[in-house]
């Protein structure tokens, strides 16, 4: 009886330490997509003061300005990536305060 106990015992061992390694490269592999996703596009009509069109705000993702060494926002203002730009808008009306290539802010 102890011998089957053990075996259920180093079975359910095995199989929670297999699902952590997966959990575990499956979070990496997140990360390394998040990084690689952001391919940058040059779009010249993105300057200060241009309001930005709802679709490209909405597709851009909110970044934490101090992980990427920007400046803080002015209230009302938020960071975001979109598509390899870091841009830097009001949040109620899209105008566009700064914007950086997220290449250049590494």
């Amino acid at each position: 009886m102890k011998t089957i106990q053990k075996a259920i015992a180093y079975s359910t061992m095995a199989a929670m330490l297999s699902g952590c390694a997966v959990f575990a490269q499956d979070h990496h592999d997140d990360h390394d997509r998040d990084h690689h996703d952001h391919h940058y596009v040059e779009h010249r009509e993105w300057k200060k003061g241009y309001h930005m069109r709802h679709e490209d705000w909405d597709r851009g993702e909110r970044v934490d300005y101090r992980h990427y060494h920007l400046r803080r926002p002015p209230r009302g203002y938020e960071w975001r990536e979109v598509d390899g730009n870091y841009v830097l808008a009001a949040v109620a009306t899209g105008v566009i305060a700064t914007i950086i290539a997220a290449n250049a802010a590494h």
